[in-house]
């Protein structure tokens, strides 16, 4: 009786991006072009969140690949290859804004911009029967109260709680993306959500009691 081979697992997102590394680095141009598409839309967004020129952000994220490709051959895998990437998009961009003697800042477009609005904007648009124009008013005064706190964080406390909250990183990726420890990563989300809350919270307090 012959026994069925075991099925294999299916390789994970990390061990895809090495493979897709490791064929690269052995020549093959297209297995680089995979990692550009994969990726390109995140990095333009996170860049997007630390210029305010929304003119840069491509050329940015542009420049943040060609960096990555010529420093490919000493990615080890140690760390998932997206985080190594977006430690990349970041030094760039402060690199291209420090340049351009500009500081970072969130820009209201980009915030308004990329899958957030396509995600949104339905939302935004439309109003559901549990909604009114007060309601929609209000949180639209609530989300330009949160874009404007974060505008006014300092870079570092920015950089922290977009990578965590908008991106989604664990506190490990963003330490590894920042180059800091993880009790310094927590530190500066906990102040960046201290900020941001202090300046929600007398609109909030206004709605106590209205649902949206």
């Amino acid at each position: 009786m012959t026994k069925t081979p075991p099925v294999a697992p299916a390789p994970s997102s990390g061990d895809t991006d090495l493979m897709l590394v490791e064929r690269t680095v052995a020549g093959d141009q297209r297995a680089y072009e995979l990692l550009v598409l994969k990726y390109q839309r995140r990095i333009e967004r996170l860049i997007g969140r630390m210029v305010r020129d929304t003119d840069l952000i491509e050329d940015i994220a542009q420049e943040t690949f060609i960096r990555a490709y010529r420093a490919l051959s000493q990615f080890r895998g140690e760390a998932q290859f997206y985080t190594w990437l977006y430690r990349i998009a970041v030094n760039t961009a402060k690199k291209a804004l420090v340049d351009l003697k500009r500081d970072p800042v969130v820009s209201e477009s980009a915030l308004k911009g990329g899958d957030d609005e396509e995600e949104t904007s339905g939302v935004e648009n439309e109003l559901t029967s549990a909604e009114t124009p007060e309601t929609v008013l209000a949180a639209k005064e609530i989300a330009a109260t949160v874009n404007s706190a974060m505008e006014a964080l300092p870079d570092e406390l920015r950089q922290a709680v977009t990578l965590r909250e908008i991106e989604g990183l664990s506190y490990e990726e963003i330490a590894e993306v920042m180059n800091c420890p993880i009790g310094t990563v927590r530190s500066r989300i906990f102040r960046a959500r201290e900020a941001i809350s202090a300046k929600v919270k007398p609109l909030l307090e206004n709605q106590s009691g209205k649902r949206w």
